[in-house]
């Protein structure tokens, strides 16, 4: 088979087969718009022409994220080494509250060096807050402030209890799929006795009432409708269970730990959660148990360009640093504030953020470390969600939104957004209406731009590559844009940054599917505030018109 053909995504099979985009065709999202049909940034062009010959300074790159494979093949010449400190020897030698924290910090370990791997989804978390105090309430007897409290009790019960219900049907539903395309594909390939998978051979079995064959005929035949090239009945049976356990473990794992609220992983961390100004705690071990999503997302930014391995980042001259906070469930703000703080403290000049959630625990102090970057001129960039959801009209944590102080300091005044914040959707390989990816979130006041995230080709841990898709994979496309703008012309701010990969983004003149809808359309100029799609080389060419504001210290070109 060319690729792999079948993916689980949220409790359905889609086939991601295009007849654009080949298997050959690692790094579409690098070339310029309109090769093979899709639209690129146009990073590949730009190095062997604007920049060709240009000298350039490293910009640190953090990535708060599942953790990184620091080791990768492709990753480790850019990996970030804290300067500051002597690995291993267990002490804090820079004094910045974090011991041995050469490439990062993990704000989701224990200090023995154990590590959080499953955890709730913050509505779960929610909902145990307040079940004690609201579980058998009556809200005509409850005060002002009590009764926000017991509305976001009743909509966290509902929608944990429901998803619950959901995980336990659609675990039950994937374990029957598993032994039917078991079994079923096996009689296929026997029925076939060694004829080539065709559709007129597959068509060609009778099949009777065998349901097991029935539905793997089916299918096969799908994926041979699509245009997929099946040569070999046990690969493809190899990776349709494959893809099916998966579901099967993702059920599993919403049942025991991220609808289930006595799940409580801050055993593991220690720290004290009540307390959401601490800071020290975790341990330095930045791979964590599963660095599949951090490892995907680092290399999109910035894995070596050039070397003749694996593949290309879009950045040439950047050190990815780790910090992982992200579990197999919803971040917590307390992690997601320090992680920001901590990138900041220790040079970053970009944080890529591919997380987010519907609900959150203390919005404040997320909000203040937001605020505590953009003083210190770092840009964060913040993947919109995979939900095919209107962010102007539906939450999604964390974001740039704040309430103004009033007079004498009272909040609630005029809603402001930070000004060192994008927001990115995701694209799809495909031009026409099809250009906007199926699963992403979208809003013309909320969502800043687009960028490639559909089948995106990069690391993953052990030296290994794939695709994977995501509004996950389209923030860290902008976030290696934004590096090789700061790292070409360092006197450019983070809010110019911002300003130029906004203005400059590929207008799309064009009527796309909006996100999660088969028939309505509207304009792709409508589902963000810039209405493009991030170009790197338009960006280059803006940038150098552009006079920097930021002063640089002495020494540095």
């Amino acid at each position: 088979m060319k690729k792999q053909i079948l993916s689980f995504v949220g409790g359905l099979f889609l086939i991601l087969i295009s007849s654009s985009v080949q298997a050959q065709d690692h790094g579409w999202h690098l070339l310029d718009a309109d090769v093979n049909g899709s639209v690129g940034i146009s990073a590949t062009s730009l190095y062997s022409n604007l920049l060709k010959g240009k000298s350039s300074q490293n910009v640190v790159v953090a990535v708060i994220d599942s953790g990184i494979d620091v080791e990768h093949e492709d990753l480790k010449d850019n990996i970030w080494v804290n300067p500051g400190e002597i690995p291993d020897n267990g002490i804090d030698d820079d004094n910045n509250g974090y011991v041995d924290d050469i490439n990062g910090w993990n704000f989701i370990g224990g200090a023995d060096g154990s590590q959080v791997g499953p955890d709730t989804y913050e509505v779960t978390r929610l909902y145990g807050k307040y079940k004690y105090k609201y579980d058998t309430a009556d809200r005509n007897k409850l005060a002002k402030d009590q009764k926000k409290e017991y509305d976001l009790y009743m909509r966290a019960k509902e929608e944990v209890e429901s998803k619950l219900a959901q995980a336990e049907a659609n675990f039950a539903r994937y374990s029957d799929l598993k032994s039917t395309f078991k079994m079923g594909l096996e009689t296929l390939k026997d029925s076939l006795g060694g004829k080539a998978v065709t559709l007129d051979n597959v068509n060609a079995i009778d099949a009777g009432e065998n349901a097991p064959l029935l539905e793997s005929i089916a299918v096969v035949t799908r994926n041979l409708d699509s245009g997929a090239e099946i040569s070999d009945i046990d690969e493809f049976r190899e990776e349709l269970l494959t893809d099916i356990q998966g579901g099967i473990d993702h059920f599993s794992n919403q049942m025991k730990y991220a609808y289930n609220p006595d799940f409580n992983t801050r055993e593991i961390v220690g720290d004290d959660y009540s307390d959401q100004t601490e800071k020290y705690y975790g341990n330095n071990a930045v791979e964590g148990p599963d660095a599949f999503h951090g490892t995907h997302v680092a290399g999109i930014i910035g894995a070596m360009r050039g070397n003749d391995v694996g593949m290309d980042g879009v950045a040439a001259n950047v050190s990815l640093m780790s910090v992982r906070t992200v579990p197999d469930g919803d971040e917590r703000d307390k992690d997601v504030a320090n992680a920001i703080r901590y990138a900041v403290d220790n040079g970053a000049s970009i944080i890529n953020m591919s997380f987010g959630k519907g609900y959150s625990w203390n919005e404040k102090i997320v909000e203040d470390a937001i605020k505590y970057a953009e003083k210190k001129d770092v840009l964060l960039v913040h993947a919109a969600g995979n939900s095919s959801q209107d962010n102007d009209t539906t939450d999604n944590f964390p974001n740039d939104i704040y309430k103004k102080k009033k007079f004498l300091g009272i909040f609630g005044g005029k809603e402001k957004t930070y000004k060192n914040w994008l927001e990115i959707g995701a694209l799809n390989y495909e031009n026409g209406e099809n250009l906007s990816a199926p699963f992403s979130n979208y809003g013309q006041k909320n969502v800043d731009l687009f960028a490639p995230g559909m089948n995106i080709y990069s690391t993953i841990p052990d030296d290994n590559y794939r695709n994977a898709q995501g509004t996950s994979m389209a923030a860290p496309v902008v976030a290696g844009v934004a590096a090789v703008l700061r790292s070409y012309f360092p006197t450019l701010t983070a809010v110019q940054v911002k300003e130029i990969l906004m203005a400059s983004s590929t207008k799309m003149n064009v009527e796309v599917l909006v996100p999660g809808s088969k028939e309505d359309k509207k304009p792709f100029s409508e589902l963000s505030v810039s209405g493009g799609v991030v170009n790197a080389e338009k960006a280059v060419k803006m940038a150098q018109t552009v006079k920097g504001k930021k002063k640089l210290s002495k020494g540095r070109a």
